[in-house]
């Protein structure tokens, strides 16, 4: 066979497919396997949402192309929606509609980096920022994180990371894989540092919309009269909407940029799903009560899996938050995939280990949004028994 792209042979691969495989060997003894490795709502979409969405399908129109950066009522509606959440002003025309938020972190780092430069990327990091960085022949620049701090970056150990090599600092809030929440003021310190720097804030806001209660706004950074002509904003639709096999995720930058990505838009996919689109444009606004009920499951969950962990004797919730709760498991020196392998295949528990994400072994990652609160009590037991 003949050679193929060396960067992208040399990049790791995903560590989902590996855990899921491990799912299958596990024999039922315990009761049913729990997914609790890869983030996916356990709920179904709103009755309303699939109702349009199959009215957008059986339109002859939703079958052709559509425009690259996206159907001109979905932008329209998500700008609305970023005005709301944030209080700010932005254009529809500042908006690319993307085949989920890997897509839009994919074009916006096709957009601002090229070979040779490096991107800080706070750790543990989510796995597909590393490859797509990797793939690219860009350098991902480890900003270590500390479970005593919140896994909460610093903007002045940032700072001293930055060299004429760093084209962008990429921050994930809530985060993947730790759930750490980012206070408004850490976000606005990274984002006068990357101003002030010269460099691109690449905001990765995929869980924007399962914030604590009495927090409904994330930042400032988008609540002025124009928007911050270093900043680009991702988002996903997978999450608060329940839908995330239709593959729908924004992306928000300077109407300059507009352009530049609109060539990697067009290389990639072209547009994305026109359905969607079209069933989004109703409900981000529709379903904000639905919403609003899911955010409220969610927090419940968050509560039962903090008391869970109070009670499991070795184990210890070092954060949680949005989706995810990131643990310590209690066996030593354990490598954390030899500890991930065995709660799948013996204990029916999938997760994902902590290197995963350049994390500790000492630490995983449970995605508790993904199973309701019985599911939860079974988590609970399994881990019990895992550690006996």
């Amino acid at each position: 066979m003949p050679p193929v792209n060396p960067l992208v042979h040399d990049t790791g691969s995903p560590p989902i497919p590996t855990i899921q495989a491990w799912g299958q060997q596990y024999d039922g003894a315990d009761g049913p396997l729990l997914n609790m490795c890869q983030a996916v709502p356990s709920h179904a979409p709103a009755p309303g949402f699939l109702h349009r969405l199959s009215q957008a399908a059986a339109d002859p129109a939703t079958s052709s192309y559509g425009p690259i950066m996206g159907d001109a009522a979905l932008q329209d509606a998500y700008a609305a929606e970023l005005s709301r959440c944030y209080g700010g002003a932005c254009d529809g025309a500042q908006i690319a509609i993307t085949a989920g938020c890997n897509q839009a972190y994919f074009v916006a780092m096709m957009a601002l980096v090229q070979r040779g430069d490096a991107v800080l990327l706070p750790t543990p990091w989510y796995f597909n920022h590393r490859m797509t960085l990797d793939m690219l022949g860009v350098e991902a620049r480890p900003l270590p994180c500390r479970a005593e701090h919140g896994f909460v970056p610093d903007p002045d150990a940032a700072a001293a990371l930055i060299d004429g090599r760093v084209r962008a600092i990429v921050l994930v809030t809530p985060n993947n894989p730790t759930g750490a929440i980012y206070p408004p003021e850490v976000i606005a310190r990274f984002h006068a540092l990357c101003r002030d720097r010269g460099i691109w804030l690449v905001l990765d806001e995929t869980y924007r919309d399962f914030l604590p209660p009495g927090q409904s706004r994330p930042h400032e950074l988008a609540c002025g009269p124009a928007w911050p002509d270093n900043l680009v904003q991702l988002y996903s639709f997978s999450k608060g909407f329940a839908i995330p096999g239709h593959r729908l995720g924004a992306l928000v930058a300077p109407a300059a940029l507009a352009s530049d990505l609109g060539k990697v838009m067009d290389c990639v996919q072209i547009c994305a799903a026109r359905a969607g689109q079209a069933a989004l444009a109703w409900g981000l606004e529709a379903l904000d009560a639905w919403r609003a009920e899911n955010r409220a499951e969610m927090h419940r969950r968050a509560d039962a899996v903090r008391a869970a962990f109070q009670r499991l004797p070795g184990w210890r919730l070092d954060a949680l938050g949005a989706y995810f709760a990131y643990v310590r498991h209690p066996f030593g020196a354990v490598p954390a995939w030899d500890v991930v392998r065995r709660l799948a295949v013996e204990h029916g528990l999938m997760c994902l280990p902590g290197p995963a994400f350049a994390g500790e072994e000492a630490h995983l990652r449970i995605a508790f949004a993904n199973v309701d609160g019985a599911g939860i009590g079974l988590m609970e037991r399994r881990l019990r028994a895992a550690g006996r």
